[in-house]
Protein backbone atom coordinates (compact mmCIF):
# COMPACT_ATOMS: atom_id res chain seq x y z
CA UNK A 1 0.00 0.00 0.00
CA UNK A 2 2.94 2.43 0.37
CA UNK A 3 4.34 1.88 -2.92
CA UNK A 4 5.21 5.28 -5.08
CA UNK A 5 3.75 5.01 -8.37
CA UNK A 6 6.20 4.88 -11.12
CA UNK A 7 4.97 8.32 -12.52
CA UNK A 8 7.15 11.12 -11.82
CA UNK A 9 6.18 13.74 -14.19
CA UNK A 10 2.84 15.01 -16.23
CA UNK A 11 2.44 13.61 -19.92
CA UNK A 12 3.84 16.29 -22.12
CA UNK A 13 2.41 16.41 -25.42
CA UNK A 14 3.08 18.48 -28.49
CA UNK A 15 -0.07 18.50 -30.71
CA UNK A 16 -3.15 20.38 -30.04
CA UNK A 17 -5.67 19.69 -27.77
CA UNK A 18 -8.36 16.84 -29.61
CA UNK A 19 -11.33 18.70 -29.45
CA UNK A 20 -11.01 21.58 -31.65
CA UNK A 21 -10.15 19.14 -34.70
CA UNK A 22 -13.42 16.56 -33.52
CA UNK A 23 -15.76 19.45 -33.43
CA UNK A 24 -14.77 20.67 -37.23
CA UNK A 25 -15.50 17.28 -38.67
CA UNK A 26 -18.57 17.01 -36.65
CA UNK A 27 -19.96 20.04 -37.36
CA UNK A 28 -18.70 19.54 -40.97
CA UNK A 29 -21.07 16.10 -41.29
CA UNK A 30 -23.84 17.08 -39.15
CA UNK A 31 -24.42 20.33 -39.30
CA UNK A 32 -27.83 20.14 -37.53
CA UNK A 33 -26.40 19.43 -34.32
CA UNK A 34 -25.76 23.53 -34.49
CA UNK A 35 -29.90 23.38 -33.71
CA UNK A 36 -28.45 22.19 -30.08
CA UNK A 37 -26.44 25.07 -29.27
CA UNK A 38 -28.20 27.94 -27.19
CA UNK A 39 -30.16 28.17 -23.86
CA UNK A 40 -31.96 25.63 -21.61
CA UNK A 41 -35.10 26.65 -20.59
CA UNK A 42 -35.71 24.33 -17.83
CA UNK A 43 -31.84 24.99 -15.79
CA UNK A 44 -33.33 28.39 -13.83
CA UNK A 45 -36.25 26.55 -12.56
CA UNK A 46 -34.28 23.40 -11.63
CA UNK A 47 -31.70 25.55 -10.36
CA UNK A 48 -34.38 27.44 -8.54
CA UNK A 49 -35.89 24.38 -6.99
CA UNK A 50 -32.77 23.50 -5.50
CA UNK A 51 -31.67 26.92 -3.98
CA UNK A 52 -35.02 26.92 -2.29
CA UNK A 53 -34.99 23.63 -0.97
CA UNK A 54 -31.84 23.71 0.96
CA UNK A 55 -33.06 27.12 2.04
CA UNK A 56 -35.91 24.97 3.48
CA UNK A 57 -33.42 22.53 4.84
CA UNK A 58 -31.50 24.78 6.76
CA UNK A 59 -34.75 25.60 8.53
CA UNK A 60 -34.75 22.21 9.33
CA UNK A 61 -31.71 21.20 10.66
CA UNK A 62 -31.48 24.05 12.76
CA UNK A 63 -32.49 22.02 16.05
CA UNK A 64 -30.71 19.03 15.43
CA UNK A 65 -27.47 17.46 16.90
CA UNK A 66 -24.42 18.19 15.71
CA UNK A 67 -23.52 14.21 14.16
CA UNK A 68 -26.81 14.89 12.61
CA UNK A 69 -26.22 17.83 10.77
CA UNK A 70 -23.14 16.38 9.77
CA UNK A 71 -24.81 13.35 7.99
CA UNK A 72 -27.34 15.35 6.36
CA UNK A 73 -24.50 17.59 4.90
CA UNK A 74 -23.04 14.72 3.48
CA UNK A 75 -25.79 12.30 2.66
CA UNK A 76 -28.20 14.97 1.40
CA UNK A 77 -27.50 18.65 1.25
CA UNK A 78 -23.64 18.02 -0.17
CA UNK A 79 -25.22 16.59 -2.65
CA UNK A 80 -27.54 18.89 -3.59
CA UNK A 81 -24.24 21.99 -3.57
CA UNK A 82 -21.91 19.68 -5.20
CA UNK A 83 -25.01 19.70 -8.04
CA UNK A 84 -25.48 23.59 -8.12
CA UNK A 85 -21.29 23.80 -8.69
CA UNK A 86 -22.05 21.93 -11.89
CA UNK A 87 -25.32 24.03 -12.93
CA UNK A 88 -23.05 26.83 -12.21
CA UNK A 89 -20.46 25.34 -14.84
CA UNK A 90 -22.92 25.53 -17.44
CA UNK A 91 -24.47 28.53 -16.58
CA UNK A 92 -20.69 29.94 -17.23
CA UNK A 93 -21.23 28.52 -20.41
CA UNK A 94 -24.20 30.64 -20.73
CA UNK A 95 -26.69 28.54 -21.22
CA UNK A 96 -29.32 29.58 -18.50
CA UNK A 97 -30.50 32.42 -20.65
CA UNK A 98 -28.24 32.52 -24.08
CA UNK A 99 -24.48 34.68 -25.20
CA UNK A 100 -26.98 38.42 -25.20
CA UNK A 101 -28.24 38.13 -21.74
CA UNK A 102 -24.37 37.70 -20.04
CA UNK A 103 -25.63 39.72 -17.16
CA UNK A 104 -28.17 37.22 -16.42
CA UNK A 105 -26.11 34.38 -16.31
CA UNK A 106 -23.59 35.66 -14.15
CA UNK A 107 -26.11 37.02 -11.76
CA UNK A 108 -27.90 33.67 -11.83
CA UNK A 109 -24.70 32.33 -10.95
CA UNK A 110 -24.45 33.50 -8.02
CA UNK A 111 -27.62 32.91 -6.88
CA UNK A 112 -26.79 29.27 -7.69
CA UNK A 113 -24.28 30.17 -5.79
CA UNK A 114 -26.00 30.97 -2.22
CA UNK A 115 -26.45 27.14 -0.92
CA UNK A 116 -22.72 26.75 -1.69
CA UNK A 117 -21.62 29.03 1.35
CA UNK A 118 -18.45 30.28 -0.40
CA UNK A 119 -18.28 32.90 -2.77
CA UNK A 120 -17.48 30.40 -6.12
CA UNK A 121 -19.06 31.49 -8.95
CA UNK A 122 -17.22 34.49 -10.46
CA UNK A 123 -13.80 33.13 -9.62
CA UNK A 124 -15.19 29.76 -11.54
CA UNK A 125 -16.12 31.84 -14.32
CA UNK A 126 -12.91 33.83 -14.70
CA UNK A 127 -10.98 30.62 -14.51
CA UNK A 128 -12.93 27.91 -16.64
CA UNK A 129 -12.58 30.07 -20.14
CA UNK A 130 -9.01 28.84 -19.63
CA UNK A 131 -9.52 25.52 -19.19
CA UNK A 132 -11.19 25.09 -22.27
CA UNK A 133 -9.20 27.43 -24.45
CA UNK A 134 -5.99 25.91 -23.02
CA UNK A 135 -6.71 22.33 -22.07
CA UNK A 136 -3.71 20.98 -20.40
CA UNK A 137 -1.68 24.41 -20.70
CA UNK A 138 1.11 24.65 -18.83
CA UNK A 139 0.59 27.28 -16.19
CA UNK A 140 -2.90 28.21 -18.00
CA UNK A 141 -5.08 25.56 -16.68
CA UNK A 142 -5.72 25.51 -13.30
CA UNK A 143 -7.04 21.84 -13.54
CA UNK A 144 -3.58 20.47 -13.91
CA UNK A 145 -2.19 19.54 -10.58
CA UNK A 146 0.74 21.14 -9.45
CA UNK A 147 4.51 19.62 -9.31
CA UNK A 148 4.47 19.45 -5.71
CA UNK A 149 0.93 17.45 -5.68
CA UNK A 150 2.31 14.80 -7.99
CA UNK A 151 5.75 14.56 -6.06
CA UNK A 152 3.94 14.13 -2.73
CA UNK A 153 0.84 12.51 -3.65
CA UNK A 154 2.02 9.14 -4.99
CA UNK A 155 0.95 6.57 -2.28
CA UNK A 156 -2.72 5.07 -1.56
CA UNK A 157 -3.23 6.80 1.40
CA UNK A 158 -1.95 10.25 0.48
CA UNK A 159 -4.18 9.93 -2.95
CA UNK A 160 -7.29 9.40 -0.69
CA UNK A 161 -5.94 12.34 1.61
CA UNK A 162 -5.41 14.47 -1.69
CA UNK A 163 -9.19 13.36 -2.81
CA UNK A 164 -10.69 14.55 0.65
CA UNK A 165 -8.72 18.04 0.27
CA UNK A 166 -9.80 18.29 -3.17
CA UNK A 167 -12.06 21.89 -2.51
CA UNK A 168 -8.73 23.07 -0.84
CA UNK A 169 -6.66 22.72 -3.33
CA UNK A 170 -9.34 23.81 -6.37
CA UNK A 171 -9.34 26.51 -4.83
CA UNK A 172 -6.36 27.67 -3.54
CA UNK A 173 -4.62 26.54 -6.81
CA UNK A 174 -5.09 29.80 -9.19
CA UNK A 175 -3.86 31.96 -7.26
CA UNK A 176 0.17 30.01 -7.31
CA UNK A 177 -0.28 28.75 -10.81
CA UNK A 178 -1.92 31.68 -13.05
CA UNK A 179 -3.37 34.72 -10.19
CA UNK A 180 -5.44 37.13 -12.02
CA UNK A 181 -6.88 40.59 -10.79
CA UNK A 182 -9.70 40.53 -8.22
CA UNK A 183 -13.02 41.22 -10.60
CA UNK A 184 -15.64 43.69 -9.70
CA UNK A 185 -17.72 40.20 -10.13
CA UNK A 186 -16.06 38.70 -7.45
CA UNK A 187 -16.62 41.41 -5.11
CA UNK A 188 -20.33 41.44 -5.55
CA UNK A 189 -20.61 37.48 -5.44
CA UNK A 190 -19.03 37.51 -2.03
CA UNK A 191 -20.92 40.46 -0.63
CA UNK A 192 -24.22 38.99 -1.33
CA UNK A 193 -22.94 35.37 -0.59
CA UNK A 194 -21.70 36.76 2.92
CA UNK A 195 -24.99 38.48 3.47
CA UNK A 196 -26.99 35.51 2.86
CA UNK A 197 -24.79 33.81 5.40
CA UNK A 198 -25.29 36.15 8.25
CA UNK A 199 -29.39 36.29 7.34
CA UNK A 200 -29.57 32.49 7.76
CA UNK A 201 -27.36 32.89 10.85
CA UNK A 202 -29.34 35.46 12.31
CA UNK A 203 -32.53 33.74 11.57
CA UNK A 204 -31.87 30.58 12.47
CA UNK A 205 -28.19 30.14 14.33
CA UNK A 206 -25.22 28.80 13.23
CA UNK A 207 -26.00 24.90 12.61
CA UNK A 208 -27.30 25.65 9.38
CA UNK A 209 -24.10 27.69 7.94
CA UNK A 210 -22.28 24.94 8.71
CA UNK A 211 -24.58 22.21 7.05
CA UNK A 212 -24.00 24.35 4.12
CA UNK A 213 -20.82 24.67 4.16
CA UNK A 214 -19.86 21.45 5.67
CA UNK A 215 -21.64 20.03 2.80
CA UNK A 216 -20.41 21.40 -0.05
CA UNK A 217 -16.54 20.73 1.51
CA UNK A 218 -17.27 16.91 2.17
CA UNK A 219 -19.30 16.55 -1.12
CA UNK A 220 -16.29 18.36 -3.21
CA UNK A 221 -13.51 16.07 -1.75
CA UNK A 222 -14.16 12.44 -1.12
CA UNK A 223 -17.65 11.74 -2.41
CA UNK A 224 -19.28 9.59 -5.32
CA UNK A 225 -19.98 12.04 -7.09
CA UNK A 226 -16.74 13.45 -6.84
CA UNK A 227 -15.22 10.97 -8.94
CA UNK A 228 -16.23 13.25 -12.20
CA UNK A 229 -13.06 15.22 -11.06
CA UNK A 230 -10.88 12.17 -11.85
CA UNK A 231 -12.65 10.93 -14.64
CA UNK A 232 -12.67 13.76 -16.86
CA UNK A 233 -9.05 14.40 -17.68
CA UNK A 234 -6.79 11.63 -15.77
CA UNK A 235 -5.00 9.49 -18.17
CA UNK A 236 -6.14 6.26 -17.48
CA UNK A 237 -5.29 4.93 -21.27
CA UNK A 238 -2.25 6.48 -22.63
CA UNK A 239 -3.05 8.98 -25.49
CA UNK A 240 -6.08 9.77 -24.23
CA UNK A 241 -6.91 13.15 -22.23
CA UNK A 242 -10.81 13.65 -22.05
CA UNK A 243 -12.93 10.89 -20.85
CA UNK A 244 -16.77 10.68 -20.62
CA UNK A 245 -19.06 8.80 -18.12
CA UNK A 246 -22.21 7.27 -19.35
CA UNK A 247 -23.79 6.22 -15.89
CA UNK A 248 -26.98 6.84 -13.63
CA UNK A 249 -25.36 10.35 -11.86
CA UNK A 250 -25.23 12.14 -15.04
CA UNK A 251 -29.30 12.62 -13.86
CA UNK A 252 -27.45 14.68 -10.45
CA UNK A 253 -24.77 16.16 -12.01
CA UNK A 254 -26.20 17.86 -15.14
CA UNK A 255 -24.42 15.52 -17.61
CA UNK A 256 -21.43 16.52 -16.65
CA UNK A 257 -20.44 13.07 -17.33
CA UNK A 258 -20.88 13.43 -20.70
CA UNK A 259 -17.42 15.64 -20.90
CA UNK A 260 -16.08 14.72 -24.32
CA UNK A 261 -18.99 15.75 -26.12
CA UNK A 262 -19.07 19.20 -23.68
CA UNK A 263 -15.57 20.06 -24.92
CA UNK A 264 -16.30 19.22 -28.37
CA UNK A 265 -19.35 21.31 -27.97
CA UNK A 266 -19.30 24.05 -24.89
CA UNK A 267 -22.15 26.27 -25.74
CA UNK A 268 -24.91 23.01 -25.94
CA UNK A 269 -26.53 22.77 -22.46
CA UNK A 270 -25.67 19.39 -19.90
CA UNK A 271 -29.52 18.32 -21.12
CA UNK A 272 -28.81 18.07 -24.72
CA UNK A 273 -25.23 16.68 -24.61
CA UNK A 274 -26.44 12.76 -24.67
CA UNK A 275 -28.18 14.06 -28.32
CA UNK A 276 -24.75 14.86 -29.73
CA UNK A 277 -23.48 11.50 -28.78
CA UNK A 278 -26.49 9.72 -30.23
CA UNK A 279 -26.62 11.88 -33.42
CA UNK A 280 -22.14 11.47 -34.00
CA UNK A 281 -22.17 8.10 -32.67
CA UNK A 282 -19.09 6.89 -34.49
CA UNK A 283 -17.11 9.89 -33.15
CA UNK A 284 -18.03 8.56 -29.24
CA UNK A 285 -18.80 4.98 -29.06
CA UNK A 286 -14.77 3.48 -29.57
CA UNK A 287 -13.54 6.32 -27.43
CA UNK A 288 -12.61 4.98 -24.17
CA UNK A 289 -14.68 6.21 -21.11
CA UNK A 290 -15.87 5.42 -17.80
CA UNK A 291 -19.19 3.31 -16.20
CA UNK A 292 -18.56 4.14 -12.71
CA UNK A 293 -17.05 7.26 -10.73
CA UNK A 294 -16.68 5.38 -7.40
CA UNK A 295 -14.82 2.71 -9.70
CA UNK A 296 -12.75 6.08 -10.66
CA UNK A 297 -11.99 6.37 -7.43
CA UNK A 298 -11.14 3.21 -6.23
CA UNK A 299 -8.77 2.56 -9.09
CA UNK A 300 -7.33 6.52 -8.75
CA UNK A 301 -6.27 5.19 -4.98
CA UNK A 302 -4.91 1.98 -5.62
CA UNK A 303 -3.66 1.55 -8.86
CA UNK A 304 0.28 2.61 -8.39
CA UNK A 305 0.52 3.86 -12.31
CA UNK A 306 -2.24 7.02 -11.48
CA UNK A 307 -1.77 9.94 -9.46
CA UNK A 308 -2.07 13.68 -9.68
CA UNK A 309 0.73 13.66 -12.18
CA UNK A 310 -1.55 11.53 -14.47
CA UNK A 311 -2.56 14.37 -16.99
CA UNK A 312 -1.81 15.42 -20.11
CA UNK A 313 0.05 18.70 -20.38
CA UNK A 314 1.26 21.14 -23.55
CA UNK A 315 2.55 24.84 -24.30
CA UNK A 316 -0.14 27.06 -25.22
CA UNK A 317 0.48 30.28 -26.60
CA UNK A 318 -1.83 33.11 -25.20
CA UNK A 319 -5.34 33.86 -27.38
CA UNK A 320 -4.98 37.39 -28.33
CA UNK A 321 -8.24 39.30 -26.35
CA UNK A 322 -11.13 40.57 -28.53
Amino acid sequence: MGNRVTRDDFEWVYTEQPHTQRRKEILAKYPEIKTLMGPDPHLKWIVSGMVFTQLLACYLVKDLSWKWIFFWAYAFGGCINHSLTLAIHDISHNVAFGNKQAKWNRWFAVFANLPIGIPYSASFKKYHIDHHRYLGGDSLDVDIPTDFEGWFFCTPLRKLLWLILQPLFYSLRPLYVNPKAVTRMEILNALVQFSIDLIIYYLWGLKPVIYLIAGTILCLGFHPISGHFIAEHYMFLKGYETYSYYGPLNWLTFNVGYHMEHHDFPSIPGCRLPMVKKIAAEYYDNLPHHQSWIRVLWDFVFDDTLGPYSRVKRLCKLAKES
